[in-house]
């Protein structure tokens, strides 16, 4: 896969147009072998040649709106996009009135010249991490194809339309690791930015306590190209940091349970890598993650926020949701308003205490997650839906529950199957992780 960068270079010195690159990606669509009619919901054929027409006119004519201008990209399904109605992955909102205006990000990325190709699948109102969509049909993950494995979840069809050559980059949310499940299954990077630096208006929500908006791209570079964009900012490619001495902690509690063996040699390989380039790994208790799975005992912010919004909906058209979706939304109405309140003030004192108790270190490190992608049929069944899941879901939520910056970037070999190494940085500390990550990265691939 080429980075962003790569391609921009390329379109620089007239080496590829864009209307090549748009074409490149509708053909890898098209193909009756590939996952394309089940990565998108919907295409813009039409928008996105004329886009790309008009980025090739621009820039030789000296005017392209950037320098990223051209390249295509996927958009997940629960972006709002002017005179189209926001489904995310349902039949119910699928006669949804249409948009009256873009979503800010889809906004900012089309005006810096990005040309969205189409919408892709997800897992319905983006609630499970495994990204399975009975409505829409289930995008594989590249891995093992044969086996029918799921690519995660909830931006289930961003990863793959990125994975499989679709779409340069893919636009996500996560709100739980929506971004990064699905990357570390399909073998690239995700990335979720400190929630309040991306605006989230015009985002169909799930939990506005939660939700973000990131990418799903080759690189990491890819990524803090976007995050940029979304949140307004200048971009640019992130300087590698100095690894030796940097401060990492693994946490010895909860994050490490359960991994299968291909995770625990991939992620062990990966800590080794890192320690004799001088990274400092410290294996630490953090006592706050102990205590997470109780405060979200009665549903957590996902399934309060996500009934309040959908309560109506499900009156109305209860019967046309996934049951599967439906259940986790409806755990909501089980919740008081003093519920509701002692679970963000339990959140708020959650994330004092782990702010100070790991601020001795640039970053925690732990597996994205803690097993490799299973096959759709052993999810047939309702308790093991729900139990791998959670198992899934579990690392990951903890950067949104913490209101921290995140990252997932693969550190398995070309042989192996995908592995995620996830990064949590500081709130706010965006451009930081992404310095990190970018020197992981580069280390990570050397050593392959």
């Amino acid at each position: 896969m080429r980075t962003i960068e790569e391609h921009a270079q390329a379109l620089a010195v007239g080496r590829i147009s864009s209307r090549a690159l748009v074409e490149q990606c509708l053909a890898r669509i098209a193909d009756p072998s590939g996952e394309g009619s089940r990565a998108f919901i919907k295409l813009h054929v039409e928008s996105a040649r004329t886009m790309a027409d008009a980025m090739d006119l621009l820039r030789h004519a000296g005017r392209a709106p950037g320098r990223y201008a051209g390249i295509p990209v996927s958009l997940k399904d629960i972006f709002d996009i002017a005179d189209e109605p926001t489904p995310a992955g349902s039949l119910v909102l699928a006669d949804a009135p249409p948009a009256v205006a873009h979503a800010p990000v889809v906004q900012r990325m089309i005006a810096a010249g990005f040309v969205p190709v189409g919408r892709t699948n997800m897992t319905e109102f983006a609630f499970s991490g495994l990204g399975i969509n009975p409505h829409y049909g289930t995008p594989l993950s590249p891995w093992d194809r044969s086996a029918k494995r799921i690519p995660g979840g909830s931006s289930s069809g961003a990863a793959v339309s990125v994975s499989d050559g679709m779409a340069v980059a893919g636009l996500g949310t996560d709100t739980g690791g929506s971004c990064r499940i699905p990357a570390a299954f399909c073998g690239i990077v995700g990335y979720k930015p400190t929630a309040c630096r991306v605006p989230i208006a015009g985002v169909l929500p799930l939990a506005p306590s939660l939700d973000s908006v990131g990418s799903l791209a080759p690189s990491v570079s890819c990524c803090a190209i976007i995050d940029a964009i979304l949140a307004g900012e200048a971009p640019d490619l992130p300087a590698s940091c100095n690894l030796d001495g940097l401060r990492v902690a693994i946490p010895r509690n909860v994050v490490l349970d359960g991994m299968d063996g291909t995770v625990a040699n991939a992620f062990e390989r990966a800590l080794t890598t890192l320690s004799r380039a001088g990274v400092r790994v410290s294996h630490v208790t953090i006592a706050e993650f102990d205590q997470v799975s109780a405060v979200n005992a009665k549903g957590g912010f996902a399934a309060s926020e996500a009934y309040a919004w959908h309560r109506a909906l499900l009156a109305e058209k209860g019967g046309g949701y996934d049951p599967r979706i439906r259940v986790r939304i409806e755990r909501g109405e089980r919740m008081s308003a003093a519920d509701y309140v002692e679970l963000a003030e339990a959140r708020s004192r959650l994330i004092a205490a782990l702010d100070t108790s790991t601020s001795e270190f640039d970053a925690l490190i732990m597996p994205t997650v803690p097993i490799v992608p299973p096959r759709i049929a052993e999810l047939e069944n309702e308790r093991d839906y729900n139990r791998i899941n959670m198992h899934i879901l579990r690392n990951t939520t903890l950067a949104n529950f913490f209101d921290r910056c995140s990252i997932s970037l693969p550190c398995h070999r070309a042989d192996e199957a995908p592995v995620g190494l996830m990064l949590v940085g500081e709130t706010l500390g965006d451009r930081r992780l992404f310095s990190i990550a970018a020197a992981i990265e580069q280390l990570l691939s050397s050593n392959q």
